[in-house]
């Protein structure tokens, strides 16, 4: 049974950290010597759950940042009595990069790691980024351990990362709003609203899979289902047209982008504008 570092503390388990702990129990993995610590003492489901870090135990051999990244400075003194150069801190806060991280916990050996929400369903994207050297049988650890969350690879540079994230991070929040509107227009097409949602869900779950097993590019696929002067390619006319669609996902990300980096500039001691 795949285990992780004995012990590891989830600080903060927030709906990120609650969603690998999910993840990790569908696979099977030992969280037996895991623990959430939470402010607020709202059970985590599958592992022991307190409200102080002095309520955590033994000390840890690896620790999951999974609080608000503006709160670095605060939870950051109340965890340096416990970190030692044998401690992993694995950070899952947004835009605060591996420097700032190093500059709170300089013994310790820090990987930046961005999932999605889909390591729920072991169906996610998790990056991985070190600034320094690591053992290689902690990097295997490592990467079998979020390799069982889904689709795990380490980024070889924090540009590389940052720019994974901003696709993958907040990636679900933009399909589940095109589901949606998928769903409201089979509603105004006259479609009960459970059954046009039902559709949306499990069209664009369909066409994942078939993506993923196939490895056709989107391109193919569009050309699959679009016959000449047919139904659909009168729709991807409209969501063509002047390259309207590309545009504003290519704006939604890149607006994920700089607020990745407002927040590493806020990390960093930086005032943003």
């Amino acid at each position: 049974m795949m285990q992780l570092p004995v012990p590891t503390w989830f600080v903060g388990c927030g709906n990120m950290g609650q969603a690998m702990v999910e993840g990790w129990r569908l696979a099977g993995v030992d969280l037996s010597s895991a623990v959430a610590i939470r402010p607020s003492n709202v059970p985590v489901p599958g592992i022991r759950t307190v409200g102080s870090i002095k309520e955590a135990g033994a000390p840890p051999r690896m620790i999951i940042l999974g609080f608000k990244p503006q709160k670095l400075d605060e939870v950051a003194p109340e965890l340096l009595p416990w970190i030692t150069s044998k401690t992993i801190v694995v950070s899952l806060l947004a835009g605060v990069e591996t420097a700032s991280l190093k500059a709170r916990f300089p013994k310790a050996t820090v990987i930046r790691a961005i999932p999605n929400l889909p390591v729920s369903v072991r169906r996610g994207v998790v990056a991985l980024f070190t600034g320094g050297e690591i053992e290689e049988g902690l990097r295997k650890q490592l990467s079998e351990a979020f390799a069982a969350l889904g689709f795990a690879m380490w980024a070889e540079t924090e540009n590389s990362l940052a720019a994974i994230g901003s696709v993958a991070g907040p990636g679900p929040a933009y399909v589940a709003r095109f589901i949606a509107a998928l769903a409201d227009a089979g509603v105004e097409q006259g479609l009960p609203k459970a059954l046009a949602s039902s559709i949306a869900v499990e069209t664009v779950l369909g066409t994942a899979w078939r993506a993923a097993s196939s490895g056709e590019t989107m391109d193919d696929l569009a050309r699959r289902v679009a016959s000449p002067r047919g139904t659909t390619e009168a729709g991807l006319a409209v969501l063509d047209r002047e390259d309207a669609f590309r545009q504003l996902i290519g704006a939604t990300i890149n607006a994920a982008r700089r607020r990745g980096a407002e927040l590493a500039a806020e990390a960093r001691g930086e005032q943003v504008a």
